[in-house]
C-alpha cells in the first residue's frame, strides 16, 4: 500500500505595518483594509508621531503608515527619525490634505508614496505593495504637481543640464554595461587600464550608484544599450 506524502508550501511572510493616526476611527477603518489582505498586517498602532517612533524600536516593522498631521510629532517630523532610526523601513504618508507643499516635503522626508485618506480604500493597499517592490506611489494630483513643478524649475533655469557625463564617460559607460572587461575597454578605446578605472569611478560617482549592475541599468534606462 503506497502512501503520497504531500509538501505544504511555505506562506509568504506578511508585510508588517506600523499604523499612526491621531484619530482612533480612521485608524480602526485604515485597519480594516489592510488587515483583510493576505500579505499586510498591521502590528502596532499609535496616536502620534513620537509614539510611532517608540513602538518602532520594539517591534519588527516592514512599513510605516504615517498621517501627516498628528500633535507631538508629525509625520514628516517621524519619517524623517524613522529613516536614521531604520533606514530599511519604507513610509507611506496618509493624509487629508491634496496639498503640493505637503507632498513636496513628504518626499523630502524619504516616504515612498503619499495616499488620500478620501480615496485609502481604492489605493492604500496598492500603495503598501508598491512601497516594498522600492517603487513610488503617487495619486494623480500629485503627479501633475511634479510634472508643474519641474515645468517652473526649467522655466527658472533651475534644471541641471541633461548631459551629466562627458562623452568618453558615456562610451566607457556603455562598455562596462556591455560586461566588457578593463583591459578589453583600454584596448578598444585607446587608454590605459588605469584611466578606464578613473572614468568607472567617476561614474559611480557622478550617478550615485554601487556597482556594475547599477551603472548597466542605469545604461539601459539612459537608452544606451538594449535590455
Amino acid at each position: 500500500m503506497s502512501t503520497t506524502t504531500t509538501i505544504s508550501e511555505k506562506p509568504t511572510p506578511r508585510i508588517r505595518i506600523l499604523l499612526a493616526d491621531d484619530h482612533a476611527l480612521v485608524r480602526r477603518g485604515v485597519r480594516l483594509i489592510l488587515d483583510g489582505e493576505q500579505d499586510l498586517e498591521v502590528v502596532a498602532e499609535a496616536g502620534d508621531g513620537a509614539e510611532a517612533i517608540a513602538l518602532a524600536r520594539t517591534h519588527e516593522v516592514d512599513l510605516a503608515v504615517l498621517d501627516i498631521a498628528m500633535p507631538r510629532m508629525t509625520g514628516l517630523q517621524a519619517a524623517r527619525e524613522l529613516a536614521a532610526l531604520k533606514p530599511g523601513v519604507r513610509v507611506l504618508m496618509l493624509t487629508m490634505h491634496d496639498n503640493e507643499q505637503y507632498f513636496f516635503q513628504a518626499l523630502k522626508a524619504g516616504a515612498s508614496g503619499y495616499v488620500l485618506k478620501s480615496v485609502a480604500d481604492r489605493d492604500l493597499v496598492a500603495a503598501c505593495r508598491a512601497a516594498m517592490r522600492d517603487e513610488p506611489f503617487l495619486y494623480p494630483g500629485a503627479v501633475t504637481a511634479l510634472i508643474r513643478n519641474y515645468l517652473d524649475r526649467v522655466h527658472h533655469g533651475e534644471e541641471p543640464p541633461d548631459q551629466v557625463l562627458t562623452a568618453r564617460e558615456e562610451e566607457v559607460l556603455k562598455l562596462v554595461a556591455e560586461a566588457h572587461s578593463s583591459k578589453e575597454i583600454a584596448e578598444m578605446l585607446f587608454i590605459s587600464i588605469k584611466t578606464v578605472h578613473r572614468h568607472r569611478a567617476n561614474l559611480l560617482h557622478k550617478l550615485g550608484l554601487r556597482n556594475r549592475l547599477e551603472l548597466t541599468r542605469y545604461a539601459i534606462r539612459a537608452g544606451l544599450i538594449e535590455p
